[in-house]
């Protein structure tokens, strides 16, 4: 029997459709994003990355134009999930504190299970990395110069 999330574009539909229930049911106006909430969006964020990454290679030999628009999505995708993390990191602990300057400037580990966004940003940035200039991951625009 066919289910009704069966297909990828589905699920993809009811994922964003999740985000957008909980963006306007979830989130009090009058406070801070949470590091569990930044924890959320860091792997939202690499879990599109990798989907998009891996569309980005598909679509690349067949349709190029389309393919380098989905590189250049890529790019931000990854900016993105690194402000998550800094922000992860410079947000408030679950007891009130704030992180020092001098923490977030050497990029101190907290420990478990705070490790955890660490170890995905990580993971993911030696795919980055892998695939992707440095000067494409600077530039403040990733226009298209090919096309």
């Amino acid at each position: 029997m066919h289910h009704p999330l069966s297909s990828p574009p589905d699920l993809l539909r009811f994922a964003t459709s999740a985000v957008q229930v909980h963006h306007h049911t979830s989130i009090p106006d009058d406070q801070a994003t949470s590091r569990v909430e930044l924890d959320a969006l860091h792997a939202h964020t690499t879990a599109l990355y990798a989907l998009l990454d891996s569309r980005t290679d598909a679509t690349r030999p067949i349709a190029e134009r389309a393919g380098d628009h989905l590189h250049a999505a890529r790019i931000r995708l990854w900016q993105a999930a690194e402000h998550l993390h800094d922000a992860y990191h410079a947000a408030p602990r679950a007891d009130g504190r704030l992180p020092t300057r001098e923490a977030c400037a050497l990029r101190l580990p907290e420990g478990a299970p705070e490790m955890t966004i660490c170890q995905r940003h990580l993971a993911t940035s030696v795919r980055v990395r892998h695939i992707t200039t440095p000067t494409d991951l600077r530039a403040s625009f990733t226009g298209l110069v090919r096309h």
